[in-house]
């Protein structure tokens, strides 16, 4: 018995209702998508106002309003500290100004709080080293 391959044949097939070649959509209009936050609070604004006139870069009183006095005196300072003088405010320019996150309850904030401190425990260690024992980690 001989056996005789089968060959493949290329099938053409009519397009399907919805695919003819003659459709033409009509171009959709893109909407540009805005991400980040799009304006600063105005309390934000008071509080880095404060620190601009602290660090003599704004005159009088804060007016909570991101104005071009505040977004000026901005620029000079990123640009005193060598920093990019084109979007404001910088991050780096936050935390100069000392407006950055506050990390002093951190577990790391290098104040040398021990775990027992941290977790409200009494310094006799009988915590800890319970702790220790039970993890089976030895000195």
């Amino acid at each position: 018995m001989t056996v005789t391959p089968a060959l493949a044949t290329r099938v053409h097939r009519a397009p399907t209702s919805g695919h003819s070649k003659t459709t033409h959509h009509a171009p959709v209009a893109k909407t540009k998508k805005m991400h980040g936050q799009q304006a600063i609070d105005s309390e934000r604004v008071t509080a880095i106002q404060q620190a601009l006139i602290r660090e003599h870069y704004l005159n009088g009183a804060p007016s909570s309003k991101w104005d071009s006095d505040t977004q000026s005196a901005m620029l000079k300072f990123q640009g005193d500290q060598g920093w990019q003088t084109k979007i404001t405010p910088d991050s780096r320019a936050l935390i100069k100004l000392g407006l950055g996150p506050d990390h002093s309850g951190a577990l790391n904030a290098g104040n040398g709080a021990s775990f027992n401190a941290l977790a409200g425990h009494g310094g006799d260690g009988s915590q800890a080293s319970g702790f220790v024992a039970a993890s089976g980690v030895s000195h």
